[in-house]
Protein backbone atom coordinates (compact mmCIF):
# COMPACT_ATOMS: atom_id res chain seq x y z
CA UNK A 1 0.00 0.00 0.00
CA UNK A 2 1.19 3.40 -1.17
CA UNK A 3 2.60 5.42 1.81
CA UNK A 4 0.45 8.22 1.27
CA UNK A 5 -2.63 5.80 1.31
CA UNK A 6 -1.36 4.38 4.80
CA UNK A 7 -1.33 7.83 6.54
CA UNK A 8 -4.56 8.63 5.26
CA UNK A 9 -6.61 5.72 6.63
CA UNK A 10 -4.63 6.36 9.89
CA UNK A 11 -4.93 10.37 10.22
CA UNK A 12 -8.74 10.34 8.38
CA UNK A 13 -12.08 8.72 9.45
CA UNK A 14 -14.36 9.35 6.78
CA UNK A 15 -17.15 7.06 5.00
CA UNK A 16 -16.78 6.34 1.15
CA UNK A 17 -18.99 9.09 -1.10
CA UNK A 18 -22.62 7.70 -1.32
CA UNK A 19 -22.15 5.30 1.87
CA UNK A 20 -23.82 6.45 4.93
CA UNK A 21 -23.55 5.29 8.61
CA UNK A 22 -27.02 5.00 9.35
CA UNK A 23 -28.17 6.05 13.39
CA UNK A 24 -30.78 4.76 15.74
CA UNK A 25 -33.38 7.15 14.72
CA UNK A 26 -33.43 6.25 11.30
CA UNK A 27 -32.81 2.11 11.97
CA UNK A 28 -36.29 2.81 14.04
CA UNK A 29 -38.03 4.84 11.63
CA UNK A 30 -37.10 2.19 8.34
CA UNK A 31 -37.78 -0.42 10.68
CA UNK A 32 -41.60 0.61 11.21
CA UNK A 33 -42.13 1.83 7.98
CA UNK A 34 -40.74 -1.70 6.71
CA UNK A 35 -43.58 -3.50 9.35
CA UNK A 36 -46.22 -1.27 8.28
CA UNK A 37 -44.86 -2.01 3.96
CA UNK A 38 -45.27 -5.71 4.85
CA UNK A 39 -48.39 -6.04 6.60
CA UNK A 40 -49.87 -3.77 3.60
CA UNK A 41 -48.39 -6.74 1.01
CA UNK A 42 -49.57 -9.04 2.33
CA UNK A 43 -52.51 -8.14 3.25
CA UNK A 44 -52.97 -7.88 -0.99
CA UNK A 45 -51.30 -11.30 -1.06
CA UNK A 46 -48.05 -11.01 -1.95
CA UNK A 47 -45.36 -13.16 -0.65
CA UNK A 48 -42.28 -12.38 0.73
CA UNK A 49 -38.82 -13.10 -0.92
CA UNK A 50 -34.99 -12.43 0.00
CA UNK A 51 -32.07 -13.28 -2.28
CA UNK A 52 -28.78 -12.74 -2.27
CA UNK A 53 -27.25 -9.41 -2.48
CA UNK A 54 -24.86 -11.17 -4.99
CA UNK A 55 -25.17 -12.40 -8.09
CA UNK A 56 -23.67 -13.94 -11.17
CA UNK A 57 -22.65 -10.96 -13.61
CA UNK A 58 -24.30 -12.71 -16.25
CA UNK A 59 -27.37 -13.25 -14.61
CA UNK A 60 -27.67 -8.93 -15.02
CA UNK A 61 -26.77 -9.96 -18.18
CA UNK A 62 -28.13 -7.44 -20.84
CA UNK A 63 -29.79 -5.34 -18.22
CA UNK A 64 -27.28 -3.95 -16.68
CA UNK A 65 -27.66 -0.13 -15.85
CA UNK A 66 -26.02 1.22 -19.27
CA UNK A 67 -25.73 -1.21 -22.49
CA UNK A 68 -22.95 1.01 -24.15
CA UNK A 69 -21.18 1.06 -20.83
CA UNK A 70 -20.65 -2.95 -20.24
CA UNK A 71 -20.21 -3.31 -16.36
CA UNK A 72 -20.67 0.07 -15.56
CA UNK A 73 -22.97 1.21 -12.38
CA UNK A 74 -22.33 -2.14 -10.42
CA UNK A 75 -19.99 -3.77 -8.19
CA UNK A 76 -18.17 -6.55 -9.81
CA UNK A 77 -15.35 -8.51 -8.80
CA UNK A 78 -13.82 -11.73 -10.13
CA UNK A 79 -13.63 -15.12 -7.34
CA UNK A 80 -11.05 -17.60 -7.15
CA UNK A 81 -12.95 -19.61 -9.71
CA UNK A 82 -12.71 -16.22 -12.17
CA UNK A 83 -16.49 -16.43 -12.01
CA UNK A 84 -17.71 -12.53 -11.73
CA UNK A 85 -19.69 -11.53 -9.78
CA UNK A 86 -21.49 -8.51 -8.87
CA UNK A 87 -23.47 -6.67 -5.75
CA UNK A 88 -27.37 -6.42 -7.13
CA UNK A 89 -28.15 -3.81 -8.76
CA UNK A 90 -31.83 -3.44 -8.60
CA UNK A 91 -34.51 -6.20 -6.89
CA UNK A 92 -35.91 -6.74 -10.25
CA UNK A 93 -32.98 -9.14 -12.00
CA UNK A 94 -32.82 -10.82 -9.06
CA UNK A 95 -36.12 -12.14 -8.84
CA UNK A 96 -36.52 -12.60 -12.80
CA UNK A 97 -33.60 -15.20 -11.83
CA UNK A 98 -35.48 -17.43 -9.22
CA UNK A 99 -38.26 -17.15 -11.02
CA UNK A 100 -36.57 -18.83 -13.67
CA UNK A 101 -34.89 -21.16 -11.39
CA UNK A 102 -38.46 -22.11 -9.76
CA UNK A 103 -40.30 -21.56 -12.99
CA UNK A 104 -42.19 -25.22 -12.43
CA UNK A 105 -42.80 -24.76 -8.83
CA UNK A 106 -44.29 -21.02 -8.73
CA UNK A 107 -48.19 -20.35 -8.73
CA UNK A 108 -48.73 -18.58 -12.08
CA UNK A 109 -49.55 -15.36 -11.12
CA UNK A 110 -46.84 -14.79 -9.12
CA UNK A 111 -47.62 -12.00 -6.74
CA UNK A 112 -44.01 -11.32 -4.66
CA UNK A 113 -42.28 -8.99 -2.96
CA UNK A 114 -39.14 -7.96 -1.54
CA UNK A 115 -37.00 -5.60 0.82
CA UNK A 116 -33.08 -5.21 0.71
CA UNK A 117 -30.22 -3.56 0.12
CA UNK A 118 -29.30 -2.31 -3.35
CA UNK A 119 -25.79 -1.08 -4.63
CA UNK A 120 -24.71 1.26 -7.62
CA UNK A 121 -21.37 1.98 -8.47
CA UNK A 122 -22.76 5.54 -9.81
CA UNK A 123 -21.74 9.59 -8.95
CA UNK A 124 -23.51 9.91 -6.03
CA UNK A 125 -25.50 13.52 -5.05
CA UNK A 126 -28.01 14.99 -2.78
CA UNK A 127 -30.45 12.06 -1.73
CA UNK A 128 -28.67 9.62 -4.15
CA UNK A 129 -26.51 6.96 -2.78
CA UNK A 130 -24.04 4.12 -3.63
CA UNK A 131 -25.69 1.70 -0.99
CA UNK A 132 -29.75 2.24 -0.05
CA UNK A 133 -33.02 -0.26 0.81
CA UNK A 134 -35.60 -0.57 -1.45
CA UNK A 135 -39.10 -2.47 -1.37
CA UNK A 136 -40.85 -3.78 -4.54
CA UNK A 137 -43.60 -5.66 -5.34
CA UNK A 138 -44.23 -7.56 -8.25
CA UNK A 139 -46.64 -9.78 -10.45
CA UNK A 140 -45.45 -12.58 -12.68
CA UNK A 141 -47.14 -15.18 -15.07
CA UNK A 142 -50.32 -12.25 -16.54
CA UNK A 143 -49.65 -9.97 -19.57
CA UNK A 144 -52.95 -7.69 -17.93
CA UNK A 145 -53.65 -3.66 -17.88
CA UNK A 146 -55.32 -4.76 -14.74
CA UNK A 147 -52.39 -5.89 -13.15
CA UNK A 148 -50.63 -2.66 -14.16
CA UNK A 149 -53.20 -0.81 -12.72
CA UNK A 150 -53.56 -3.27 -9.11
CA UNK A 151 -49.77 -2.38 -9.09
CA UNK A 152 -49.95 1.52 -9.48
CA UNK A 153 -52.88 1.68 -6.51
CA UNK A 154 -50.85 -0.10 -4.65
CA UNK A 155 -47.88 1.98 -5.10
CA UNK A 156 -50.08 4.75 -3.69
CA UNK A 157 -51.23 3.25 -0.70
CA UNK A 158 -47.60 2.45 -0.08
CA UNK A 159 -46.98 5.51 -0.39
CA UNK A 160 -49.87 6.80 2.30
CA UNK A 161 -49.35 4.25 4.95
CA UNK A 162 -46.09 5.55 5.39
CA UNK A 163 -47.21 9.12 6.31
CA UNK A 164 -47.02 10.97 2.79
CA UNK A 165 -51.00 12.82 2.18
CA UNK A 166 -52.56 12.24 -0.71
CA UNK A 167 -52.25 15.80 -1.91
CA UNK A 168 -47.87 15.30 -0.95
CA UNK A 169 -47.15 12.91 -4.14
CA UNK A 170 -48.17 12.18 -7.51
CA UNK A 171 -47.83 9.10 -10.25
CA UNK A 172 -46.40 9.65 -13.51
CA UNK A 173 -47.98 7.51 -16.08
CA UNK A 174 -46.55 6.96 -19.85
CA UNK A 175 -46.22 4.01 -21.60
CA UNK A 176 -42.97 3.08 -23.26
CA UNK A 177 -44.90 1.51 -26.54
CA UNK A 178 -45.83 5.39 -27.49
CA UNK A 179 -42.35 5.84 -27.10
CA UNK A 180 -41.48 3.19 -29.62
CA UNK A 181 -44.00 4.43 -31.66
CA UNK A 182 -42.36 8.19 -31.63
CA UNK A 183 -39.02 6.63 -32.44
CA UNK A 184 -39.94 4.33 -35.11
CA UNK A 185 -41.51 7.35 -37.23
CA UNK A 186 -38.35 8.33 -37.17
CA UNK A 187 -36.55 5.97 -37.79
CA UNK A 188 -38.60 3.55 -40.14
CA UNK A 189 -36.52 1.16 -41.03
CA UNK A 190 -35.64 0.37 -37.52
CA UNK A 191 -37.34 -2.73 -35.60
CA UNK A 192 -40.25 -1.43 -33.20
CA UNK A 193 -39.06 -2.44 -29.31
CA UNK A 194 -35.32 -3.37 -30.08
CA UNK A 195 -32.70 -1.46 -27.73
CA UNK A 196 -30.13 -0.78 -30.11
CA UNK A 197 -27.24 1.89 -28.34
CA UNK A 198 -28.22 4.53 -29.99
CA UNK A 199 -31.94 4.38 -28.99
CA UNK A 200 -30.56 3.67 -24.93
CA UNK A 201 -28.89 6.71 -25.10
CA UNK A 202 -32.17 8.47 -26.47
CA UNK A 203 -34.41 7.21 -23.88
CA UNK A 204 -31.23 7.60 -20.90
CA UNK A 205 -31.53 11.55 -21.99
CA UNK A 206 -35.04 11.94 -21.48
CA UNK A 207 -34.95 10.05 -18.32
CA UNK A 208 -32.88 13.07 -17.03
CA UNK A 209 -35.18 15.75 -17.76
CA UNK A 210 -36.57 16.20 -14.21
CA UNK A 211 -32.45 16.80 -13.31
CA UNK A 212 -31.07 18.89 -16.27
CA UNK A 213 -33.68 20.47 -17.86
CA UNK A 214 -34.78 21.20 -21.58
CA UNK A 215 -30.84 22.42 -22.00
CA UNK A 216 -29.11 19.18 -20.54
CA UNK A 217 -31.52 17.15 -22.56
CA UNK A 218 -31.16 19.08 -26.06
CA UNK A 219 -27.34 18.33 -25.30
CA UNK A 220 -27.50 14.32 -24.56
CA UNK A 221 -29.96 13.93 -27.54
CA UNK A 222 -27.49 15.52 -29.98
CA UNK A 223 -23.54 15.96 -29.37
CA UNK A 224 -23.34 14.91 -26.49
CA UNK A 225 -22.94 16.83 -22.23
CA UNK A 226 -20.22 18.19 -20.09
CA UNK A 227 -21.13 17.91 -16.62
CA UNK A 228 -19.69 20.38 -13.87
CA UNK A 229 -16.83 17.73 -12.95
CA UNK A 230 -15.82 17.49 -16.15
CA UNK A 231 -17.15 14.25 -17.32
CA UNK A 232 -18.34 13.82 -20.79
CA UNK A 233 -21.23 11.95 -21.80
CA UNK A 234 -21.82 10.76 -25.64
CA UNK A 235 -24.92 11.96 -27.19
CA UNK A 236 -27.58 10.19 -29.30
CA UNK A 237 -26.56 12.64 -32.04
CA UNK A 238 -29.73 12.58 -33.43
CA UNK A 239 -30.64 15.91 -36.11
CA UNK A 240 -32.10 18.84 -34.71
CA UNK A 241 -35.76 18.33 -36.63
CA UNK A 242 -35.70 14.56 -34.86
CA UNK A 243 -34.40 16.33 -31.69
CA UNK A 244 -37.47 19.07 -31.72
CA UNK A 245 -40.07 16.58 -32.57
CA UNK A 246 -39.13 14.44 -29.03
CA UNK A 247 -39.13 17.68 -27.25
CA UNK A 248 -42.93 18.29 -28.85
CA UNK A 249 -43.49 15.10 -27.40
CA UNK A 250 -42.11 15.57 -23.86
CA UNK A 251 -44.12 19.09 -23.59
CA UNK A 252 -47.42 17.37 -24.64
CA UNK A 253 -47.63 16.88 -21.00
CA UNK A 254 -47.07 20.21 -19.24
CA UNK A 255 -48.98 21.83 -17.20
CA UNK A 256 -51.88 19.63 -17.76
CA UNK A 257 -53.50 17.23 -15.20
CA UNK A 258 -54.51 13.89 -14.90
CA UNK A 259 -55.34 11.83 -18.25
CA UNK A 260 -55.69 14.93 -20.23
CA UNK A 261 -57.44 14.23 -23.52
CA UNK A 262 -55.32 17.31 -25.19
CA UNK A 263 -52.20 15.31 -23.79
CA UNK A 264 -53.43 11.83 -25.69
CA UNK A 265 -54.48 13.98 -28.58
CA UNK A 266 -50.69 15.55 -29.09
CA UNK A 267 -49.09 12.46 -28.81
CA UNK A 268 -51.18 10.20 -30.97
CA UNK A 269 -50.26 13.48 -33.74
CA UNK A 270 -46.67 12.70 -33.09
CA UNK A 271 -46.62 8.81 -33.37
CA UNK A 272 -49.14 8.83 -36.64
CA UNK A 273 -50.16 5.19 -37.57
CA UNK A 274 -47.30 3.33 -35.75
CA UNK A 275 -49.04 0.55 -34.63
CA UNK A 276 -46.90 -0.30 -31.28
CA UNK A 277 -47.49 3.54 -30.13
CA UNK A 278 -51.56 2.93 -30.70
CA UNK A 279 -51.28 0.28 -28.89
CA UNK A 280 -49.38 2.10 -25.86
CA UNK A 281 -51.93 4.94 -26.03
CA UNK A 282 -54.80 2.63 -25.91
CA UNK A 283 -53.55 0.68 -22.64
CA UNK A 284 -52.86 4.42 -20.86
CA UNK A 285 -56.35 4.90 -21.35
CA UNK A 286 -57.23 1.23 -20.08
CA UNK A 287 -54.90 1.87 -17.10
CA UNK A 288 -56.26 4.97 -16.42
CA UNK A 289 -60.47 3.49 -16.57
CA UNK A 290 -59.08 0.68 -14.04
CA UNK A 291 -57.39 3.65 -11.84
CA UNK A 292 -60.23 5.18 -11.55
CA UNK A 293 -62.82 2.53 -10.60
CA UNK A 294 -60.49 1.62 -7.67
CA UNK A 295 -60.54 5.23 -6.44
CA UNK A 296 -56.67 6.67 -7.42
CA UNK A 297 -57.77 8.64 -10.45
CA UNK A 298 -57.13 12.40 -9.02
CA UNK A 299 -54.20 14.36 -8.22
CA UNK A 300 -52.06 11.07 -7.78
CA UNK A 301 -52.61 9.60 -11.65
CA UNK A 302 -50.65 12.41 -14.09
CA UNK A 303 -50.03 11.11 -17.66
CA UNK A 304 -46.46 12.52 -18.52
CA UNK A 305 -44.99 11.61 -22.11
CA UNK A 306 -41.47 12.50 -20.53
CA UNK A 307 -41.48 9.54 -18.35
CA UNK A 308 -39.90 6.85 -19.98
CA UNK A 309 -37.56 4.65 -17.02
CA UNK A 310 -34.70 4.68 -17.61
CA UNK A 311 -33.49 1.22 -17.25
CA UNK A 312 -33.67 -0.84 -20.51
CA UNK A 313 -36.44 -3.58 -19.67
CA UNK A 314 -39.08 -1.96 -19.87
CA UNK A 315 -41.50 -2.90 -22.46
CA UNK A 316 -45.15 -1.41 -21.56
CA UNK A 317 -46.88 0.97 -19.05
CA UNK A 318 -44.10 2.62 -16.67
CA UNK A 319 -44.89 4.94 -13.91
CA UNK A 320 -42.98 7.13 -11.20
CA UNK A 321 -43.73 8.68 -8.19
CA UNK A 322 -42.71 11.85 -7.08
CA UNK A 323 -42.72 13.45 -3.63
CA UNK A 324 -43.91 17.42 -3.87
CA UNK A 325 -40.80 19.48 -1.53
CA UNK A 326 -39.97 22.82 -1.39
CA UNK A 327 -40.74 24.84 -3.47
CA UNK A 328 -42.71 22.95 -5.84
CA UNK A 329 -40.28 20.98 -6.52
CA UNK A 330 -40.68 16.91 -7.46
CA UNK A 331 -38.35 14.38 -6.17
CA UNK A 332 -38.57 10.71 -7.07
CA UNK A 333 -39.09 8.13 -5.03
CA UNK A 334 -39.98 5.11 -7.27
CA UNK A 335 -41.26 3.69 -10.14
CA UNK A 336 -41.89 0.88 -11.80
CA UNK A 337 -44.03 -0.77 -15.16
CA UNK A 338 -44.30 -3.76 -17.30
CA UNK A 339 -40.85 -5.37 -18.30
CA UNK A 340 -42.22 -8.66 -20.26
CA UNK A 341 -39.15 -10.68 -21.16
CA UNK A 342 -37.04 -10.56 -18.54
CA UNK A 343 -37.63 -14.04 -16.98
CA UNK A 344 -37.45 -15.84 -20.84
CA UNK A 345 -34.08 -14.38 -20.94
CA UNK A 346 -33.61 -17.61 -18.53
CA UNK A 347 -36.39 -19.63 -20.42
CA UNK A 348 -36.31 -19.15 -23.80
CA UNK A 349 -39.06 -21.65 -24.27
CA UNK A 350 -41.24 -19.70 -22.10
CA UNK A 351 -43.50 -17.35 -24.17
CA UNK A 352 -43.65 -13.73 -23.64
CA UNK A 353 -47.08 -13.80 -22.59
CA UNK A 354 -46.66 -16.80 -20.02
CA UNK A 355 -43.50 -15.07 -18.56
CA UNK A 356 -45.48 -11.53 -18.54
CA UNK A 357 -44.32 -9.27 -15.52
CA UNK A 358 -44.72 -6.08 -13.89
CA UNK A 359 -44.10 -4.11 -10.65
CA UNK A 360 -42.59 -1.58 -9.03
CA UNK A 361 -40.21 -0.06 -6.32
CA UNK A 362 -40.04 2.54 -3.83
CA UNK A 363 -36.72 3.64 -2.91
CA UNK A 364 -36.60 3.76 1.61
CA UNK A 365 -33.81 5.10 2.06
CA UNK A 366 -33.97 7.93 -0.66
CA UNK A 367 -37.85 8.75 0.84
CA UNK A 368 -36.24 8.82 4.37
CA UNK A 369 -33.48 11.41 3.34
CA UNK A 370 -36.70 13.54 1.94
CA UNK A 371 -38.91 13.53 4.62
CA UNK A 372 -36.00 13.67 7.13
CA UNK A 373 -34.24 17.05 5.19
CA UNK A 374 -34.08 20.64 5.17
CA UNK A 375 -37.59 20.29 4.10
CA UNK A 376 -39.12 17.76 5.71
CA UNK A 377 -39.26 17.22 9.69
CA UNK A 378 -36.81 19.07 11.91
CA UNK A 379 -34.37 17.30 14.14
CA UNK A 380 -36.94 17.76 16.43
CA UNK A 381 -38.47 14.78 15.49
CA UNK A 382 -35.71 12.73 16.90
CA UNK A 383 -37.29 13.61 20.23
CA UNK A 384 -40.17 11.83 19.64
CA UNK A 385 -38.14 8.48 19.72
CA UNK A 386 -37.93 7.33 23.62
CA UNK A 387 -34.75 6.30 24.91
CA UNK A 388 -34.01 3.66 27.83
CA UNK A 389 -35.09 4.30 31.27
CA UNK A 390 -31.77 4.58 32.97
CA UNK A 391 -30.58 3.17 36.60
CA UNK A 392 -28.47 5.73 38.11
CA UNK A 393 -25.01 4.15 39.75
CA UNK A 394 -25.56 5.92 42.94
CA UNK A 395 -23.46 3.30 45.02
CA UNK A 396 -20.65 1.61 43.15
CA UNK A 397 -21.45 -0.99 45.18
CA UNK A 398 -25.13 -1.51 44.56
CA UNK A 399 -24.17 -2.48 40.79
CA UNK A 400 -25.81 -5.99 41.30
CA UNK A 401 -28.42 -4.68 42.84
CA UNK A 402 -29.00 -2.45 39.86
CA UNK A 403 -29.17 -4.99 37.45
CA UNK A 404 -32.01 -6.47 39.30
CA UNK A 405 -33.96 -3.59 39.22
CA UNK A 406 -33.17 -3.60 35.49
CA UNK A 407 -34.65 -7.40 35.04
CA UNK A 408 -37.89 -5.99 36.48
CA UNK A 409 -38.03 -3.46 33.87
CA UNK A 410 -37.27 -5.93 30.87
CA UNK A 411 -39.28 -8.40 32.25
CA UNK A 412 -42.34 -5.56 31.95
CA UNK A 413 -40.98 -4.72 28.57
CA UNK A 414 -39.35 -1.29 29.70
CA UNK A 415 -36.47 -0.76 27.77
CA UNK A 416 -33.77 -0.32 30.24
CA UNK A 417 -29.93 0.58 31.39
CA UNK A 418 -27.98 0.40 34.03
CA UNK A 419 -25.46 3.53 34.17
CA UNK A 420 -21.89 1.86 33.75
CA UNK A 421 -19.03 4.25 35.36
CA UNK A 422 -18.00 6.34 38.26
CA UNK A 423 -19.35 9.76 36.88
CA UNK A 424 -20.67 11.76 38.83
CA UNK A 425 -24.58 11.61 39.24
CA UNK A 426 -24.60 15.53 37.36
CA UNK A 427 -23.17 14.01 34.80
CA UNK A 428 -25.49 10.55 35.01
CA UNK A 429 -28.49 13.10 33.97
CA UNK A 430 -26.96 14.55 31.39
CA UNK A 431 -26.07 11.34 29.78
CA UNK A 432 -29.90 10.22 30.21
CA UNK A 433 -30.88 13.40 28.43
CA UNK A 434 -28.78 13.14 25.60
CA UNK A 435 -29.94 9.34 25.47
CA UNK A 436 -33.67 10.98 25.72
CA UNK A 437 -34.30 8.61 28.33
CA UNK A 438 -37.76 9.65 29.75
CA UNK A 439 -37.37 8.63 33.62
CA UNK A 440 -34.27 7.72 35.85
CA UNK A 441 -34.72 5.43 38.53
CA UNK A 442 -31.97 6.29 41.72
CA UNK A 443 -31.46 3.77 44.56
CA UNK A 444 -28.76 5.46 47.47
CA UNK A 445 -27.95 4.00 51.02
CA UNK A 446 -31.51 5.98 52.10
CA UNK A 447 -33.75 4.67 49.66
CA UNK A 448 -32.36 1.11 50.69
CA UNK A 449 -33.11 1.25 53.98
CA UNK A 450 -36.46 2.48 53.68
CA UNK A 451 -37.63 0.15 50.74
CA UNK A 452 -38.01 2.67 48.21
CA UNK A 453 -36.61 3.92 44.82
CA UNK A 454 -36.88 7.25 43.40
CA UNK A 455 -38.05 7.98 40.07
CA UNK A 456 -37.03 11.50 38.11
CA UNK A 457 -39.26 11.84 35.31
CA UNK A 458 -37.37 13.79 32.92
CA UNK A 459 -39.82 15.13 29.89
CA UNK A 460 -42.40 16.49 33.20
CA UNK A 461 -39.43 17.99 34.64
CA UNK A 462 -38.16 19.88 31.73
CA UNK A 463 -41.80 21.33 31.18
CA UNK A 464 -42.39 22.13 35.00
CA UNK A 465 -38.61 23.80 35.06
CA UNK A 466 -39.72 26.51 32.91
CA UNK A 467 -42.04 27.98 35.55
CA UNK A 468 -39.03 28.21 38.10
CA UNK A 469 -37.18 31.37 38.36
CA UNK A 470 -34.37 30.29 40.54
CA UNK A 471 -32.02 27.43 41.84
CA UNK A 472 -33.28 27.37 45.41
CA UNK A 473 -36.81 27.12 44.41
CA UNK A 474 -35.83 23.78 41.84
CA UNK A 475 -33.55 22.24 44.70
CA UNK A 476 -36.41 23.09 47.62
CA UNK A 477 -39.30 21.78 45.14
CA UNK A 478 -37.38 18.82 43.39
CA UNK A 479 -39.99 19.15 40.61
CA UNK A 480 -41.22 15.74 38.75
CA UNK A 481 -39.32 13.51 41.29
CA UNK A 482 -40.86 10.68 43.15
CA UNK A 483 -40.52 8.33 46.16
CA UNK A 484 -42.45 5.30 46.02
CA UNK A 485 -41.47 1.80 47.09
CA UNK A 486 -39.34 -0.24 45.28
CA UNK A 487 -42.35 -3.37 44.82
CA UNK A 488 -44.20 -0.20 42.70
CA UNK A 489 -41.30 0.71 40.77
CA UNK A 490 -42.39 -0.84 37.39
CA UNK A 491 -45.80 0.67 37.78
CA UNK A 492 -44.51 3.73 38.36
CA UNK A 493 -42.52 3.97 35.21
CA UNK A 494 -45.65 2.77 33.10
CA UNK A 495 -47.63 5.72 34.13
CA UNK A 496 -44.26 7.92 33.31
CA UNK A 497 -44.30 6.39 29.70
CA UNK A 498 -48.07 6.12 28.88
CA UNK A 499 -47.91 10.16 30.06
Amino acid sequence: MPPSVTQTIRKTAATPPGFLDRDAFELKCVREMILVIQDLWELHSFEMLDTPIVEYTEALGKFLPDQDRPGAGVFSWQDADEHWLSLRYDLTAPLARFAAQNWNTLPKPYRNCRIGWVFRDEKPGLNRFRQFMQCDADILGVDSVMADAELFVLMAKTLEAIGCSPMSYEIRVNNRKTIDGLLFSMEPNEEPGTQSDRRLRILRGIDKLERLGIDGVTDLLGPGRMDESGDFTEGAKLRDPEIAKILLFLEAGTGTEKCSEETISTMEGLIGDNPIGREGISELRQMHEFVSDMGYSDSRFRLDPSVVRGLDYYTGLIYEANLLTGKDRLSSVGGGGRYNGLVTRFLPQVSLDDSAASGFSIGISRLFSILNGPEGPTSETRKLITGPVIIAAVEPSYSSHYQELATRLRQAGIKTEVYLGTSSLKSQMKYADRKNSPCVVLRGKMEMQQGIVQIKDLALGKELSKQISSNQEWRADRPAQISIHEDRMVEAVEEILAR
